[in-house]
């Protein structure tokens, strides 16, 4: 068996490209996890996690919400979160053989209490190091989370920018990252394969089917059944604001026919200019919120648009009202 890929419980985080460089930040979201109403739950009622029956009403994409969620060690306070922010499905972090792990406990919690509250949850799990291990992957995470009968979806994170191969032969790591996307719908069943990407992906060439010329976004939405755009900027509007670095991928979703969300940031990145306009890190969630209402109706004249993302629980739970 090859070594052992690892979970990332934090993601890295995209940051500015400029001259054609890409800029990686890690993203740690020290934050406890904190009750606190969220300013999106008085437009969007949730049922509670108590009680029988929930009822789950329709979400147009303007009030559609999805959550990373890294931590499952407070399965109670997370969904409550998730509740009061008015979200309608969580990426859970998965670890490998989760019928066997110890976090399975909490996960099923997490996983029940969600549901209960008319909340989806998909498997959360990635690493730049997946595209390597693909038989690894199939066999000692997805069929495991899958087999565990918790999840509706599958959520991926990979991210392959990050390793070295990148900068000396990103050819390869593009037709091996593909061949992995590939790999995970053909073990996946009838569970949804989603994946990250990150704003810049229609730079990236990649060979088509046939031979031809396509982009890395592109080829991505045909072997999903949809993308969440890393599209992360602390303004919505204007020169490289979230609306203008998500056009391209929301533009190839609605020639793909595939749904596009928008991921924005909450955890601290760093200190720097760069740094500081990927996240709302700092700010309170009113005034995050004056931002993704502008996100919202700018994106909605998109066929594409599927709603907003947001990383992390962690990050969200820091932010005062």
């Amino acid at each position: 068996m090859p070594a052992t890929p690892r979970i990332r419980r934090r993601p890295r985080h995209v940051l500015a490209r400029a001259a054609g460089s890409v800029l990686v930040a890690v993203g740690v979201a020290a934050a406890a996890l904190a009750v606190a109403p969220g300013a999106a739950a008085a437009s969007k009622p949730r049922t509670s996690t108590t009680g029988a029956s929930p009822t789950v009403t329709a979400s147009s994409p303007t009030d559609t919400r999805a959550m990373w969620v890294w931590d499952t060690s407070t399965p109670a306070a997370t969904v409550d979160l998730a509740v009061s922010a008015g979200i309608d499905q969580l990426f859970v972090a998965v670890p490998p053989n989760l019928t066997t792990s110890s976090q399975l406990p909490a996960i099923r919690t997490l996983t029940d209490r969600a549901k209960a509250a008319g909340i989806r949850v998909d498997a959360l799990g990635g690493d730049p190091g997946w595209v390597d291990n693909p038989t690894w992957v199939v066999t000692y995470w997805l069929k495991p989370a899958r087999n565990s009968g918790l999840f509706t979806g599958i959520h991926v994170d990979i991210e392959p920018y990050s390793t070295p191969a990148w900068i000396t032969n990103q050819p390869s790591v593009v037709s091996k990252y593909l061949a992995l996307l590939d790999q995970l719908k053909a073990n996946a069943g009838t569970a949804p394969i989603e994946a990250d990407i990150p704003f810049w992906f229609n730079t990236v060439p990649a060979t088509a089917s046939g031979g031809a010329g396509s982009s890395l976004d592109r080829e991505i939405m045909k072997r999903t059944a949809g993308v969440t755009v890393m599209a992360y900027r602390n303004t919505a509007a204007g020169p490289d604001g979230t609306l203008d670095i998500a056009t391209a991928a929301l533009t190839a979703g609605v020639a793909m026919g595939k749904p596009v969300r928008l991921g924005q940031e909450t955890t601290y990145l760093g200190d720097t200019a760069a740094e500081t306009k990927q996240t709302f890190y700092g700010w309170t969630r009113t005034n995050m919120e004056t931002q993704l209402a502008e996100v919202n109706a700018g994106a909605a004249t998109y066929s594409s648009y599927a709603g907003l993302a947001i990383h992390s629980a962690a990050g969200y739970a820091a932010m005062t009202p």
